[in-house]
């Protein structure tokens, strides 16, 4: 890890003291502020009115009960929160995660990367995230609706189009979005299209909102891999996870030319030399809610299924971390190196721990940080806003090619801030930079609040 600035140190001394435990937290401003040694030195403006300091502390954070009853009948507790981070340049924006993991410190963490990813796509809005210990998995239609309903029923008074716009994060898809905006409707008595993102198509959701995260991913690496002369033709490409942004991140990998050859979930991962079929991955995991061990039971002998060790473990030119959090570990980045990957995304949030990076980066490793490479699902959350606000409908094809000019929007700038401040190709810092000063600008613009 690099040193801080002088001037930075004190402010990361204050977040370890304020967030006492909340170790996604820290990593993720310490990511953030080693990057801005140069912007300080250049920007005394932001040090002497305390931007730095103010970005790091949320504007509001919300923890509230949940009460819900099973399909026995027991009643269980859960614990709802949102973190309303930043709203300097529009509405808080960021999803929703339902996962026994949650807690304020995870919540936290998102939402901070969210302020950055949602200013580098140049869309009006804020950066927020939230979320609840709740475990979906097992769990009938019935009881997420039982529980979504209870969730919504604090959460609702937080909300509006112009205030806080949650989305859809792990464990909260298309069927828990409706069940929230359901009772959002019933509550308040309004059909406020725009408080919500992720919706079905047919009442006011976007196409190509689902494909957005992973679309988004590979549109970004496959710049990276323009900048360098070379494209995904004859690739081997490895995706980690297997919910939506690992299937669409495949998905465009395939089209563009590459060979997916291996994905994973909680359970292990598989290795299909001919590329991952789809349409089976599809069905077993959005269908029939299984495991990779069944896609690898139903494609046949020749895949393999690995329950123990790492999906990194496979040799492969390109790796899409699409996961979660701290999945990609030094020893796994070393491996992936020593086997010549050539280029690492970021899908999910954060999937690298920072010796990773510090890794990829010391071996010459094109590496993309989360907040611009996963840029793409939230770029379409905002466009579904805009379509929400002029009641319209825009084509798949429309709402596909603004995503593919605001990934290729969001390279050009990571790389042009990064030579601006004499950091060659660094896209981390690029991009921490990038989305730091359009958010610190729009703070000094408004004074003290």
């Amino acid at each position: 890890m690099k040193s801080l600035h002088p001037a930075l140190t004190p402010v990361y001394d204050d977040v370890l003291r304020r967030n006492q435990g909340e170790l996604e937290f820290h990593q993720a401003v310490y990511e953030v502020l080693e990057s801005l040694s140069p912007v300080v030195t250049k920007r005394p403006e932001f040090v002497e009115a305390s931007i730095i300091e103010r970005i790091c502390e949320p504007e509001r954070q919300i923890i509230f009960r949940v009460p819900w009853t099973d399909d026995q009948n027991r009643v269980h507790i859960n614990r709802g929160f949102r973190v309303e981070f930043n709203s300097a340049l529009g509405p808080y924006k960021g999803g929703l995660r339902f996962h026994p993991s949650v807690y304020l410190g995870i919540v936290k963490f998102l939402g901070f990367e969210q302020i950055f990813k949602n200013a580098l796509t140049g869309m009006p809005i804020g950066g927020g995230k939230g979320g609840s210990d709740f475990d979906p998995k097992g769990r009938s239609d019935a009881e997420i609706m039982r529980f979504c309903q209870s969730f919504m029923t604090e959460l609702y008074r937080h909300l509006g189009e112009y205030t806080d716009v949650p989305a859809g994060d792990i464990g909260v898809g298309g069927r828990e979005i409706g069940y929230l905006f359901g009772q959002y409707k019933r509550i308040t008595n309004r059909y406020e299209s725009g408080v919500l993102t992720g919706k079905g198509f047919s009442w006011g959701g976007s196409q190509a909102r689902t494909e957005a995260t992973g679309y988004g991913t590979v549109f970004f690496a496959r710049e990276m891999l323009k900048a360098k002369g070379e494209t995904f033709e004859g690739k081997r490409v490895l995706v980690s996870g297997s919910g939506n942004v690992a299937i669409y991140a495949t998905e465009k990998v395939h089209q563009l030319g590459g060979t997916v050859v291996a994905m994973s979930d909680s359970s292990g991962y598989i290795v299909d030399e001919q590329g991952i079929d789809l349409d089976l991955m599809r069905e077993v995991k959005e269908v029939q809610r299984g495991r990779v061990a069944d896609y690898a039971a139903a494609r046949g002998a020749h895949v393999k299924f690995v329950a123990d060790g790492s999906i990194w473990d496979v040799p492969a030119d390109v790796a899409l971390p699409c996961a979660t959090q701290n999945e990609l570990d030094e020893v796994a980045a070393k491996t992936l190196i020593g086997n010549g990957v050539k280029l690492v995304a970021e899908g999910a949030n954060m999937p690298c721990t920072p010796t990773a990076v510090a890794a990829f980066q010391g071996a010459g490793v094109l590496f993309a940080p989360g907040k611009a490479a996963n840029a793409g699902g939230v770029a379409t959350s905002a466009l579904e806003m805009q379509q929400n606000a002029s009641r319209d409908k825009w084509s798949f094809e429309h709402t596909e090619a603004r995503l593919d000019k605001i990934m290729t929007g969001i390279h050009e700038l990571t790389l042009t801030t990064a030579d601006e401040y004499g950091l060659g190709a660094d896209y981390v810092a690029g991009a921490n930079i990038a989305g730091f000063t359009q958010v610190a600008d729009a703070m000094l613009a408004m004074g003290v609040i």
